[in-house]
């Protein structure tokens, strides 16, 4: 088998080790991954032509209310027109919906049952084609407003306890339309992989007295090889435990526990590291099938956390689980991140490189 080397010290010497796979293990969640570098590829071999969207015979978001849809809760015009950037309508297949009462429990057999009240929206931009990684930084800053806009809304409910904020692309990634849209779901329960990363930075928090996040991306910034794009608000990265080949984060430079505590001043420039890490994935990639979301903590009641960092997390399909991801939770990714992030800069957008040169 193929080895690699990796250069440690002990007692003043060098010693050389042949590894072909490494564990590394997240200290927010406590997962483990694999990096098994004798099944290393290059990024052509993750850039598979993705399968193209079923096309309905009209666009239903093209315009939203003539196609069925409820008024938007939210609308932006075009400065100076009356024509529209982004719509947030209601989902007219809702997981969620204002029926039922609010997180009255009942029981069947051992299993605990709630009602499934709650919100389900549908962040639509204007363009049929373009996404985030072809949007102009106005485009970027309007459907990020939007997010934050309907996040802070929404905390208002006191039966929301979370508020998830998502976009799917491509058919794989669970994309049922082409034209280019981003969900928001809110809801009354705190979901468990939100609560073990909570838990994990509490931890990290009593046992060292620091914010995990925080002392991450301190490290991130000083090693350099998995740093993506940074402007004065925002840093994209490779994670050094990456899920999956091309995995990449977002984070605020800037302390903030909830996405709600988000600036208005800030639309733009998240908007703009949203636009960076994209961009870099469709050039290297050929425009793959992704999700990306925002972790972020709960709302109403549920704490204040001081010790997390909201972020966005983006997630390429390159891999599928098969037999020992799904048996361990273990997941297997086939790239370091650091080689992820060297192949992804290379294609970071001019604007962007003029952009981070003036940090």
């Amino acid at each position: 088998m193929l080895g690699f080397l990796r250069s440690t010290k002990n007692k003043g010497k060098q010693e050389i080790h042949a590894i072909p796979s490494e564990l590394r293990r997240d200290p927010v969640t406590g997962d483990w991954i694999v990096i098994a570098r004798s099944r290393s590829k290059r990024p052509s071999d993750f850039a598979v032509t993705p399968a193209p969207p079923v096309k309905a015979a009209k666009d239903p978001f093209a315009n939203p209310q003539a196609s069925g849809n409820e008024e938007a809760v939210l609308r932006y015009n075009k400065e100076g027109t009356g024509d529209w950037m982004v719509q947030v309508i209601p989902n007219k297949f809702p997981a969620f919906t204002q029926q039922g009462e609010c997180m009255v429990p009942s029981t069947q057999g051992p299993f605990e049952v709630v009602d499934g009240r709650g919100y389900h929206e549908v962040v639509i931009t204007k363009d049929p084609i373009r996404d985030f990684a072809q949007f102009s930084h106005e485009e970027a800053e309007y459907a990020v407003r939007a997010f934050h806009e309907r996040f802070v809304a929404l905390s208002a409910d006191a039966c929301v306890r979370y508020i998830s904020i998502f976009q799917n692309h491509g058919v794989e990634a669970g994309a049922s339309l082409t034209h280019p849209h981003s969900q928001i779901i809110a809801i009354p329960v705190v979901p468990a992989a939100v609560r073990r990363s909570l838990g994990g930075a509490k931890r990290w928090n009593a046992k060292y007295g620091t914010n995990v996040h925080q002392e991450i991306l301190k490290w991130e910034r000083a090693q350099k090889t998995r740093l993506l794009f940074e402007n004065e608000e925002f840093t994209v990265v490779c994670p050094f435990v990456s899920r999956v080949a091309f995995e990449m984060r977002i984070f605020p430079k800037k302390h903030q526990a909830s996405f709600a505590e988000l600036a208005p001043s800030e639309y733009g420039a998240l908007g703009d590291a949203l636009r960076a890490a994209l961009g870099m994935l469709r050039e290297t990639l050929n425009d793959p099938p992704y999700n990306f979301f925002i972790h972020t903590t709960p709302v109403n009641g549920q704490g204040t956390h001081e010790y997390y960092e909201w972020h966005i997390e983006i997630l390429p399909k390159t891999a599928t689980w098969a037999g020992f991801e799904l048996g361990t939770g273990i997941e297997i990714s086939t790239l370091e991140p650091e080689r992820a992030a060297e192949f992804l800069r290379v294609n970071l957008p001019q604007w962007a490189k003029e952009e981070a040169s003036t940090l």
